[in-house]
């Protein structure tokens, strides 16, 4: 087997045009800012540098990991010698198909999308418009917020495997459901993502996000680092809702910390660790359970 060295001149000399960086820091590529440093991120442009990489990694036994805008993924203290398929201002593009549908790459965020579609007259999207995070992530999760859902607009993903097969799957084989989709359950990445949206002026369409955007300014700690709601919606209620009357709120460990603005966040107030966050998120679990008996459950991914 290659050593990881000989590994990423190999990717080198084979997809020549494929931009590789080393050492990168993982707290430059996620929302929280915390992370130590990838010892090789690769950015992937278009499907095929992508499909060219994931069958070099199969053919020489390297597991990737891949990471879109990094908005929902706590990276190690210690960082990772892996490689890091970064899709986020890689794998981009966006395109109108027919009258009503959008198709648009993995690595194109949320909010870019919801705009692209406004300049169409489509509606549909506004939901996204606020959540920071690409495309790829959407899907992959079932983003949603304010009533809308991915689900709800998707009618199709392109997807590849760790062996570089590519294919089309329908809404109904990505089986989404709360937070959720086929594709986690599969070795898949997905490479961009069809949307089936409603007509609707331009105006009208500016004037929904605007006022999505008013409510996210006024409810959320935009201002400090965080990977957005921090725990899943357990069944029989909501998590800040139950944070809040636990009387977490402001409770930190580290340089992390409950919002004071929004129980359903971790915030990072300055030089917090992973070590920080998790610990965080498992004390304010315990807290809950034992005040209310319900457990809750980490929404941010752990690396």
């Amino acid at each position: 087997m290659l050593n990881f060295t000989e590994f990423t001149d190999m990717i080198s000399n084979n997809i020549p045009n494929l931009e590789l960086r080393y050492g990168v820091p993982m707290a430059k590529l996620t929302s929280f800012r915390i992370g130590g440093p990838a010892a090789c991120a690769a950015y992937p442009k278009s499907e095929e540098e992508l499909v060219g990489l994931l069958k070099l990694c199969a053919a020489e036994g390297v597991e990737p990991v891949v990471l879109g805008a990094g908005t929902n993924v706590l990276a190690p203290d210690a960082g990772m010698e892996r490689l890091v398929i970064v899709l986020k201002d890689a794998l981009e593009g966006m395109e109108q198909i027919g009258e009503t549908a959008i198709r648009v790459m993995a690595g194109v965020t949320m909010s870019r999308a919801a705009v692209y579609a406004a300049g169409l007259n489509l509606g549909g999207l506004e939901f996204a418009h606020g959540i920071p995070g690409t495309v790829g992530g959407g899907v992959y999760m079932n983003a949603g917020a304010y009533g809308g859902e991915i689900k709800d607009v998707c009618s199709r993903v392109r997807i590849v495997d760790m062996d570089g097969n590519a294919r089309w799957i329908s809404n109904e084989e990505a089986a989404f459901s709360y937070r959720h989709s086929s594709i986690e359950d599969n070795p898949w990445i997905v490479v961009a993502a069809e949307f089936e949206l409603t007509p609707k002026p331009e105006a009208e369409v500016w004037e929904k996000m605007k006022e999505l955007i008013g409510k996210r300014r006024a409810s959320q700690p935009l201002d400090l680092p965080s990977a957005g709601s921090a725990f899943k919606r357990p069944v029989g209620g909501y998590a800040a809702a139950l944070i809040d009357q636990t009387g977490l709120k402001g409770f930190r460990i580290g340089g992390a910390a409950v919002s004071e603005k929004h129980a359903g966040f971790v915030v990072n107030l300055g030089g917090a660790t992973a070590a920080d966050v998790q610990a965080l998120l498992k004390a304010v679990s315990d807290k809950v359970y034992d005040r209310t008996g319900i457990r809750l459950e980490p929404e941010v991914r752990i690396w």
